[in-house]
């Protein structure tokens, strides 16, 4: 209990024995009630807001001007580094087997991009600083209604928003700002162009052929060394190139596109189709190596499942079954090659793949379609 002199006591908070004891003043003690603690309203005040410290620009009409041409000099920057942009594109062409020209193409451009959106973010920036006004207020949060006089307000704040920024009385500064934004996406759109495949190979034709055609030997990857068909023991797995391949043009494009697995199984697991039992020989059977998901190696074989295994995604395809896929987003099998042995016992290639190889595109045409 107090005592006369004002001595502060403590209140039990409840029976718990967690109970915690604040101490209360004689004058409120009669409002606690039973079983709650009371902490002592120690609250500081609301200093409220700060007042209002002038900028130059404020109080200089010509520091204010100034401001302005900084703006729109930012913005007239941008636009002249996308339309850099967009030159570099042409003036610094991508020539064929030279790096250089690549990375001198890359850092043009990359310099042209850079330029414009870094002189947007500057110019938005210190707009906001020296020329829109900048109290600092309070937004009390309140319900989301689309009351009428809800929109009313809110044509009333864009008016204002329009008033304080400027923009409907400082057209330059407003022109530059749309040009900028207008100009900045042009490099991108530009570098599309690269999608297109101009006078080059119909790209339908290009993916739907590689370099494997009748008689063209299995060789190893990557020394090129051809396969006999009694090199390969049951349970082995043999990353194949066509031969010739180091002789090609286009060695990397070629590869990717050519790449095969080769594996030997007991011919009594395969479960072969009645039209493509010609196309393994004595349990031998080849398969694309480039996943029907997005194009990854498919390069893990499990010997005793007889499942291949791509790592990018997880996408498993069953051997004993034309490689099927049993587990993962690939949505089509690899494609098989049809193989024989010529009169030495090397491997060879009956034709090339009777589908495109790889992931799907929009005209693509497959034996597996539905």
């Amino acid at each position: 209990m107090a005592d006369d002199h004002g001595a502060r006591d403590v209140v039990s908070a409840g029976q718990s024995a967690r109970s915690v004891a604040v101490p209360v003043s004689a004058s409120q003690e009669t409002s606690v009630s039973p079983g709650l603690g009371v902490i002592a309203p120690d609250r500081f005040e609301n200093p409220g807001i700060p007042p209002h410290q002038p900028r130059v620009t404020d109080l200089d009409p010509k520091k204010e001007k100034r401001a302005e041409r900084t703006v729109y000099t930012l913005f007239y920057l941008s636009l002249a580094g996308s339309v850099f942009a967009i030159a570099a594109y042409f003036g610094f062409p991508i020539e064929e087997n030279n790096i250089a020209s690549t990375r001198m193409n890359n850092l043009m451009i990359g310099i042209g991009i850079s330029l414009a959106l870094l002189a947007i973010g500057i110019a938005a920036v210190h707009w906001g600083k020296a020329l829109m006004p900048e109290e600092e207020m309070i937004d009390h949060r309140h319900p989301v209604i689309g009351s009428p006089a809800t929109r009313a307000r809110a044509v009333e704040i864009f008016d204002q928003a329009n008033k304080e920024s400027g923009l409907g009385r400082r057209s330059l500064l407003r022109n530059s700002l749309i040009g900028a934004l207008v100009a900045f996406p042009l490099p991108a759109i530009v570098l599309f162009r690269d999608l297109y495949p101009g006078n080059q190979e119909d790209p339908v034709s290009a993916l739907s052929h590689t370099m494997w055609k009748e008689g063209v030997r299995l060789t190893r990857d990557p020394s090129g060394t051809p396969i006999r068909a009694s090199e390969v023991t049951l349970g082995s797995a043999f990353h194949v190139i066509p031969e010739g391949l180091d002789e090609s043009e286009h060695y990397l494009e070629e590869k990717a596109k050519a790449a095969v697995l080769l594996m030997r199984l007991r011919p009594d697991e395969l479960n072969e189709i009645e039209e493509r039992k010609s196309w393994s020989y004595d349990g031998i059977v080849a398969y694309s190596k480039i996943c029907t998901h997005v194009g990854c190696p498919v390069a893990l074989y499990e010997q005793i499942t007889h499942h291949l295994l791509c790592p990018c995604h997880q996408s498993q395809f069953d051997v004993t079954n034309h490689c099927e896929v049993i587990f993962g987003p690939a949505a089509r099998p690899l494609p098989q090659l049809p193989i024989a042995v010529d009169d030495e016992g090397y491997l060879i290639a009956q034709s090339d793949f009777t589908e495109p190889v790889g992931p799907s595109f929009w005209e693509r045409a497959s034996v597996n379609d539905n």
